[in-house]
């Protein structure tokens, strides 16, 4: 009965652990897919692509508004101008006269209307669009994509709609129109509180100059806001740029698999290259018949020297290696009765100031003739270099 209460607590106390093990993992798992990463090049360009651009609208809107209402400003009696001009044409040729309501007298004056009014808004829509244009290229650049206008489910999507509703960006966007609603009637009542005396004279003058007084303030009103709302716009272009590098960070796979696709799988390049070198030795290790001499250190280094006076002017460099590949063209030279001679400092020096295929420096000319002579002298050939 006891073995069979402590069996039942060990199995209990496993399947314990093992839910706990699944939970860690589970914890993990989800702490692997955390966004920490900087967006890389490729995600970029592939953001950009898609429409996916740092911008404030913000900005566009403030810049536009003061655009329009510098060139009203500007432009203010030249639009009085054209109108009163109108008005004047119109009342001396039509107000009299029996036929002012007929098909084609009204036919001329809406075209006159028409003419007027491209007159006077031209200058503004004009420095309105200017404006607009450059606006949006200082902050996106040329950028042309027909990506955005896709069909997509969740912008119809209830569920999508009311969690956009209710997201944290709706929030910031609430607050920051609270803000600039209350900074705004700030700054207007300000600027209409200094006018307090002047609005208070507007009795004494006549309807043109209130008119023009009225006017003249409204858009000094304006301006100021539009100032304003620029200065706002700068700081939600900090905002927006944290929003939209935070919206651009990558998990630590995506940056992995992305590597991958750029660079290729490291697995596969080092077994290319793993490939590549074996291919090299092979043809290095056939070339070590062709061999004078191989001069070792004798353990670590191994350097094959072929001398052909008609191919060179000096000794070259057929074979060289270290460790394993020096053993080996050590075989190899036995194999095919080439001469081996122990020469640490001459191999060392070989091994590393001479590539494979090469010629030997004239500073080891010496060196490397004492050898050769050696070997030559071994076989028989009576050369002495």
């Amino acid at each position: 009965m006891n073995k069979l209460n402590n069996s039942s607590s060990r199995n209990n106390f496993i399947g314990d652990n093992d839910q706990e093990l699944k939970l860690n993992l589970q914890l993990f798992a989800q702490g692997s897919g955390d966004r920490t990463e900087k967006a890389t090049p490729k995600k970029r360009k592939e953001a950009r692509e898609k429409g996916q651009v740092l911008k404030s609208r913000e900005i566009t809107s403030a810049m536009l508004l003061l655009a329009i209402f510098v060139s009203v400003r500007l432009f203010g009696g030249y639009i009085y101008n054209e109108i009163a001009v109108f008005l004047k044409n119109l009342l001396t040729n039509y107000a009299n006269t029996s036929n002012s309501f007929t098909i084609s007298t009204v036919a001329i004056v809406f075209g006159q209307i028409g003419t007027v009014l491209f007159k006077t808004t031209a200058p503004i829509l004009g420095i309105a669009l200017i404006t607009a244009l450059m606006v949006e290229y200082a902050q996106v650049g040329f950028l042309f994509t027909v990506k955005t206008l896709g069909f997509k489910f969740n912008r119809i999507n209830p569920i999508s709609g009311f969690k956009r509703v209710f997201s944290m960006r709706s929030v910031v966007e609430l607050l920051k129109s609270i803000i600039k609603i209350i900074i705004v009637a700030f700054v207007a009542y300000s600027y209409i509180q200094s006018e307090t005396r002047n609005i208070l004279n507007l009795m004494n003058l006549d309807v043109m100059s209130v008119a023009i007084y009225i006017g003249t303030t409204a858009l000094n009103v304006a301006i100021r806001i539009c100032i304003v709302l620029i200065i706002l716009a700068a700081f939600d272009y900090g905002y927006q740029w944290w929003d939209f590098e935070k919206g651009l960070k990558m998990t630590k796979q995506e940056v992995k698999e992305e590597y991958k696709q750029l660079e290729g799988n490291p697995e596969i390049k080092s077994k290319i290259r793993q490939k590549q070198r074996q291919i090299s030795m092979r043809r290095m290790l056939q070339d070590v018949p062709k061999a004078d001499v191989v001069i070792t250190n004798p353990t670590h280094f191994a350097v094959a020297v072929k001398y052909d006076e008609k191919v060179s002017a000096a000794p070259v460099v057929i074979a060289k290696g270290q460790d394993f590949i020096a053993m080996r063209i050590k075989e190899v030279a036995r194999e095919n009765n080439v001469e081996i001679v122990e020469n640490r400092p001459l191999a060392r020096t070989l091994y590393d100031t001479v590539d494979i295929g090469k010629a030997i420096p004239p500073e080891l000319y010496q060196a490397v003739a004492e050898v050769l002579a050696f070997v030559y002298s071994l076989k028989g050939k009576g050369k002495a270099g």
